[in-house]
């Protein structure tokens, strides 16, 4: 099986070192670059297929590095910070960071991440549900083919990250089944719901702002309130 590649991005070279030990000890390759232009340029140059981004760098932070990625991937962002505030790493997700680990962080349970984001995006697998035995399942113009790993609205490629694919991926092999924040996160990041609120209203917000005309009142992906979110049938 071909070797999976993650860049390491920090202005930290003993954090970069650090991390890339233990990734090439579980049999990736590293890529390294200590901020975000050399993580573009690099991006460019070589196949990636993980990125774990440091927020706070010099020439060009995090946040407008993984901006400027989305723009043309969708490979997985994990997000590195030495700040723990909510609205730090909410800044982060809703510009397209899949996950968000903060600084001073065990190796292993980033190692746990990075395994977890890569499994999903190689190989994404199925939920239990009732249209788990097909491949495209399709809700008044909103369509996804589970093969191709594709959402189109209208006809339309739409580009959505691994998270928000899984998302939109759930709820509509589930159409008309309401699930809550809790089951979401779980059953999409495949761990235990802990403050998960902030963390999935951020993607549901984008995956809005993508599928739907008019965000604010949506046709397709509804909330009910007091439980969850759905996509209507």
């Amino acid at each position: 099986m071909e070797k999976l590649t993650v860049l390491v991005t920090d202005d930290d070279k003993d954090i970069r070192d650090g991390i890339e030990i233990y990734l090439k000890n579980e049999g990736y390759n590293v890529l390294k670059a200590a901020d975000g232009v050399e993580a573009l340029t690099l991006l460019e140059e070589n196949e990636v297929h993980l990125i774990i981004l440091d927020i706070m760098m010099p020439n060009m932070d995090g946040i407008t590095a993984t901006f400027r990625i989305r723009n043309a991937r969708n490979i997985p962002i994990i997000m590195l910070s030495a700040k723990a505030e909510d609205t730090d790493k909410i800044h982060g997700l809703s510009v397209g960071a899949d996950d968000y680990i903060t600084k001073p962080f065990h190796p292993l349970e980033l190692l746990a991440r990075v395994k977890s984001q890569l499994r999903r995006y190689v190989q994404l697998g199925t939920y239990n549900g009732t249209a788990q035995h097909q491949s495209k399942v399709e809700v008044n113009g909103l369509a996804i083919d589970m093969e191709a790993k594709e959402v189109r609205l209208d006809g339309e490629l739409v580009k959505l990250t691994p998270i928000e694919y899984k998302i939109t991926e759930l709820l509509l092999k589930n159409a008309g089944r309401v699930f809550s924040i809790n089951e979401i996160y779980e059953l999409v990041w495949n761990e235990e719901a802990y403050n998960a609120e902030n963390v999935v209203a951020v993607h549901i917000r984008k995956i809005r702002e993508k599928i739907e005309t008019n965000p604010k009142n949506p046709r397709y992906l509804k909330v009910v309130w007091g439980i969850g979110y759905k996509i209507e049938k």
